[in-house]
């Protein structure tokens, strides 16, 4: 155990953490020249086409100090905010933790967030700048920002290259010297913490975990804490590149195990493993169900794939256990399903897999977060509002709470007037303004979360030139004056458009959407009425002019009479099909009153 170094990376997503940890893979010959490649932790397409990490990684890597030889276990973690559970367990698994900030962009909103949360499990920080040899690299300004925010010495933070390679063999000698050995006891009953799961078609879930007590063995009987399953521990390892099994993996450890559980819901991060003969008295402490924060509704294109996208889900859902679906119909889109992500980031990443790896083309509709309705009846049990059908009569409704987030962003000074009018239009309220240095400044507001959810940190990046930075966490549920908005054409409610949304915007946002369905919906030969309305009452109007037929077009000559009775003949006719015709709302206008809607 006196020889096991577990470690965690923080760094933001670009800060090229990637890259430094293929440069300690290669220096302590974890994989060969042949195996290396960009991102060699990363195995999805998608990984490496964004430069993030999506999931967790882990890999054992043995390197030898002074003529002793020690275990080095990285846990890679995902540096964006939708993933911080698991960024949380992560670090939990963990005594030390590398810092990694890039000499030209300086400190970040999302590495100082995962910081904090390092530091509250009490783990050992190296400091380190990464990009030493870019030109536009700043590396005492830098240094002096990393003393200020952790409060360590100039010799302290250690200077590397993850590119060329400088700094790395002096890295890995801190690692040995700073970082404290695991503690533990090998004699106590087993205790685990699981820290990420995959799925492998062959052999279902593997579940990676580290000992914190005891030790856990092949073909011994296990079980799990949160839900309560017993298994086999079929197969235990430790992970290199590949998989290697053992007999034992011994306490202060990280390994995998392989029990043939072939539900991903049955494996929760952050559970505890626990011998079913010498089971612990508990678990382990922090474990939290992971709870969706944005939900959105998918439908396939094509009606009759509907069976497809569910088999699609239920696959996507064996690698990805936050994700959560329900089916639901709705009268325009057909039958889909009501699907709930952990973020926009996330839900981004489901819809490009459900499109690469399973070849579906489907329809996402208004992305929105859950609230909590009160009736006058019972004004003290909350009742989950997920979708705006949902939403209850506001005759018998006494109020609707929304979820509030702490919002942190670090931007250069130059920018901090637009980030505040952004905010502000956002239903913000700033909490604390600070400056990190003459250059940068952090903002701290409480914000509504179902207005960051849609296009905040795209304009946020537009207005700051791309120099800001932003993290937030929730901070609870808040009184909120929200109200449900209804699309009608033609007088017909189209509930794939509703949306909740707060009084004070009711009036602008159906504007727009009546305007921009205006354009999109074709014409047809009678007058198309398209309407936003707050319950009973019309709050925005557009009407789309009918297409007219000439009629009249052969009567060369005669009495005007016969002109009039086509005209009125034409008009009976009109007045019939404006009855009884049906408007077919095309796909392109969903998809752009959609995006529209934020």
């Amino acid at each position: 155990m006196k020889n096991i170094r577990n470690f965690c990376i923080i760094a933001h997503i670009d800060h090229g953490k990637s890259t430094l940890a293929d440069r300690l893979l290669e220096y302590t010959n974890t994989v060969t020249q042949r195996e290396l490649q960009s991102q060699t932790l990363d195995d999805m397409d998608l990984e490496k086409e964004r430069g993030i990490t999506i999931k967790s990684h882990a890999i054992q890597m043995d390197y030898e100090y002074k003529g002793e030889k020690y275990i080095l276990n990285l846990i890679d973690t995902p540096g964006h905010v939708d993933f911080s559970y698991e960024v949380s367990r992560s670090i939990a698994a963990c005594e030390g933790a590398l810092l990694i900030v890039d000499a030209a962009q300086s400190i970040q909103a999302q590495t100082i967030s995962n910081l904090y949360l390092a530091l509250e499990n009490d783990l050992t920080i190296i400091p380190i700048l990464n990009k030493i040899d870019l030109p536009s690299a700043n590396p005492e300004e830098v240094t002096d920002e990393i003393m200020n925010l952790i409060g360590c010495d100039y010799d302290d933070v250690l200077r590397v290259s993850g590119k060329t390679g400088e700094g790395v063999h002096d890295l890995l000698e801190k690692i040995v010297e700073r970082i404290p050995a695991p503690v533990g006891d090998p004699d106590a009953p087993l205790q685990a913490l699981v820290f990420d799961s995959v799925y492998n078609p062959f052999r279902g879930i593997e579940a990676y975990f580290k000992v914190v007590n005891g030790s856990i063995s092949k073909n011994e009987k296990i079980k799990f804490f949160a839900t309560g399953k017993e298994y086999g521990a079929d197969e235990v390892g430790t992970l290199k590149l590949k998989q290697v099994p053992k007999k034992t993996i011994g306490c202060g450890d990280v390994g995998y195990l392989v029990s043939g559980i072939k539900d991903a819901r049955e494996v929760k991060v952050g559970d505890t493993i626990t011998s079913f003969e010498k089971p612990a008295s508990g678990p382990i402490e922090g474990f939290e169900e992971v709870k969706p924060m944005v939900f959105a509704g998918i439908y396939p294109i094509d009606s009759e794939d509907f069976e497809e996208l569910r088999f699609s889900l239920e696959k996507l859902r064996l690698n990805d256990a936050s994700l959560v679906f329900e089916p639901e119909s709705s009268a325009a889109l057909g039958f889909g399903f009501r699907c709930g992500f952990l973020g926009m980031l996330h839900m981004e990443i489901v819809q490009e897999r459900l499109d690469r790896e399973f070849n579906m083309n489907v329809i996402t509709t208004v992305p929105n977060v859950s609230y909590f309705g009160y009736s006058k009846k019972d004004p003290e049990t909350p009742i989950l509002i997920n979708n705006p059908s949902e939403m209850m009569d506001p005759s018998i409704m006494d109020r609707v709470e929304e979820p509030f987030i702490k919002a942190s962003i670090i931007t250069k000074s130059d920018f901090v007037g637009a980030v505040m009018t952004l905010c502000i239009e956002k239903r913000g309220e700033i909490v604390n303004q600070s400056y990190l240095t003459s250059e940068r400044v952090e903002l701290v507001f409480n914000m509504p979360l179902a207005e960051v959810v849609f296009d905040f940190y795209d304009r946020l990046k537009s207005i700051s030139k791309g120099y800001a930075s932003f993290d937030y966490h929730p901070i609870g549920f808040r009184a909120s004056k929200l109200v449900k908005m209804d699309i009608l054409i033609n007088g017909d409610m189209v509930d794939a458009l509703s949306s909740l949304i707060h009084d004070s915007n009711a009036y602008y946002i159906g504007k727009k959407m009546c305007e921009k369905l205006r354009e999109l919906i074709p014409r047809q030969q009678f007058d198309i009425a398209v309407q936003a309305a707050l319950g009973t009452k019309v709050i925005a109007r557009e009407t789309i002019k009918a297409l007219r037929k000439d009629v009249t077009a052969k009567c060369y000559g005669g009495d005007i009479s016969r002109k009039r009775k086509l005209l009125e003949k034409q008009k009976e006719g009109k007045k019939k099909m404006k009855q009884i015709g049906r408007v077919e709302v095309p796909q392109s206008a969903f998809m752009a009153v959609l995006k529209l809607n934020d």
